[in-house]
């Protein structure tokens, strides 16, 4: 993409997701026709921690790590489980 880092692509990326809480054989969003960026139900990545959070039965509202003397949540104050991947 050529920006810093390692050219990862944080607008429109995979992830094969399976446990025993995600809908089987679902496609949650799509990219546009290059790939490049999400354009149908994009999930930013502290909701898709959220969601990985809540299968694994933690409240990702209350987990929080204390930096620089401040409890803060790994979900960030934006994070929201995505109850459609969920069987």
């Amino acid at each position: 993409m050529g920006g810093d880092g390692r050219d990862h692509n944080h607008l429109g990326y995979t992830t094969w997701f399976a446990s025993g809480g995600a809908k089987a054989g679902f496609a949650h969003g799509s990219t546009d026709e290059f790939g490049a960026e999400a354009v149908v139900n994009p999930v930013h990545i502290h909701d898709w921690h959220a969601t990985i959070l809540h299968l694994l039965g933690l409240d990702h509202e209350k987990l929080t790590h204390r930096y620089a003397g401040r409890d803060m949540r790994l979900t960030d104050v934006k994070g929201n489980v995505v109850h459609e991947v969920l069987a």
